[in-house]
């Protein structure tokens, strides 16, 4: 199953997640199973490197990552990914336009319930992660439930 996390800057909390949940899924014994990347909405950090920010809340809890750098998602993401997965509902709504609509359901938020906060302007890394953890955790559970 191929997963794109999709956030605005695609520094912060995509690529979060991204780490995150293929940290899980190795440790489930499911790491081939997966291919996950993240892609932002925007052009505004294209090229830029993982926030600082983001790389000491994954040391502080051991999630190993690589160097990666920003990009845009294109609309051609929609059809090689399974599912596309948003922090929020503007990173949704800018998915959509830039799909040009979801006629396959492959998109959704992370959390159903709220929006993941963007530590890029709370400042808590701590919050975000939490809410990750607790988004990508559900996440697998599910999709391993459909195997």
């Amino acid at each position: 199953m191929r997963i794109l996390f999709v956030c605005l800057g695609n520094i912060c909390r995509s690529p979060m997640a991204e780490f995150v949940f293929r940290d899980m899924a190795i440790k489930a014994g499911k790491g081939n199973a997966f291919e996950v990347a993240s892609a932002a909405t925007s052009y505004e950090e294209e090229g830029n490197g993982v926030h600082h920010g983001t790389r000491r809340i994954l040391d502080q809890y051991k999630v190993l990552y690589t160097a990666r750098k920003a990009r845009r998602m294109t609309k051609e993401d929609y059809a090689y990914y399974d599912l596309i997965v948003g922090m929020e509902q503007s990173n949704i709504r800018n998915i959509l336009r830039i799909t040009g609509g979801d006629p396959f359901g492959k998109v959704r938020l992370l959390l159903p319930d709220y929006d993941v906060a963007d530590p890029w302007y709370t400042g808590n890394f701590e919050d975000t992660y939490r809410d990750v953890v607790k988004g990508c955790r559900a996440l697998l559970e599910e999709v391993e439930a459909e195997e």
